[in-house]
Order: structure tokens, then C-alpha cells, then sequence
């Protein structure tokens, strides 16, 4: 899984991101770059434009959506069989729900502010997950995290 969050566990609002830091953008970037990124349909509408370099895989149960520029799975099963090796889950709120208990992994930007939202990141237990790497951005607002499920 691989989100950008706030102190309050917000990842969305209004269909988007209630932030822009050119920073964790390259992040995403640079971390899914040549994998499948697995993400619901909410979410892709949501992009800016393709995603390249990267299989999209759009989770939907809508049978007529057809995008150009993504497959589309409609179930999880179907999503991680198309997807088989890496595969990182981009949201949204529903979509990281669904995953949480397949994920062996999340890297995560938390943005260390409050933020108002509609859409969350789930909730999870610490017990079941080890913090293995942790990197201040350059941005002090940011810090990178990596968890591996233990």
C-alpha cells in the first residue's frame, strides 16, 4: 500500500487531494514507476492524466467502464491475479480497506497537520506491523514511513 496522509488519518477531499506537495508526488513517482498501482474508480477519475510508466489496474464493479489508459479488475481476486508480483494499492479510502488485510507493506507520507476531509485511511494495529524505515522530508511537514507487516 503506499498513501500520503494527514496527522488525522485524511487522505481525500471532495475527490481530491486536500494538499500538493511536489515532494511526495515524486515520491509516489518514483516508488510505483514500472509496477501495477491497483486503485478504485473514484480515484483514478481523480488523476490528472495517465499515470506512465505504470500498469493501472482500476478496481470497479461499473462492467461498462472502459478507460483508455487502465485495465480494470472487478474484484480483489481478480485485481491481484492480473497484477501477480509488486503491486502497490493507491486508494481510495474504500479501496485501502479492502486491501489492509492482504497488504505485507505500506509506505506511507504522513503530512504532520490536521487536515479536513471526507475519505480516511484506515485505522491499524501496530502489534501487526513493524516500522522499518523512517525519513524526514525535505519538507518538514513530511515524513516518510515504511511498514512491513509483522
Amino acid at each position: 500500500m503506499i498513501v500520503a496522509k494527514s496527522k488525522n488519518n485524511v487522505i481525500g477531499k471532495s475527490g481530491k487531494l486536500p494538499w500538493r506537495f511536489p515532494e511526495d508526488l515524486k515520491h509516489f513517482r518514483e516508488t510505483t514507476m514500472g509496477n501495477f498501482v491497483i486503485m478504485g474508480k473514484k480515484t483514478f477519475l481523480s488523476l490528472p492524466g495517465p499515470l506512465e510508466g505504470r500498469n493501472v489496474l482500476v478496481l470497479s464493479r461499473d462492467k461498462n467502464f472502459n478507460p483508455k489508459t487502465a485495465q480494470v479488475a472487478n474484484s480483489i481476486e481478480d485485481a491481484l491475479d492480473v497484477a501477480k508480483d509488486k503491486v502497490f494499492i493507491a486508494g481510495g479510502g474504500s479501496i485501502y480497506r479492502q486491501f489492509l488485510p492482504k497488504a505485507d507493506k505500506m509506505i506511507i507520507t504522513v503530512i504532520d497537520k490536521k487536515v479536513e476531509g471526507d475519505t480516511y485511511f484506515p485505522e491499524f494495529d501496530d502489534k501487526n506491523w513493524e516500522l522499518v524505515n523512517e525519513k524526514k522530508g525535505k519538507n518538514k511537514l513530511l515524513t516518510f514511513k515504511t511498514y512491513k507487516r509483522s
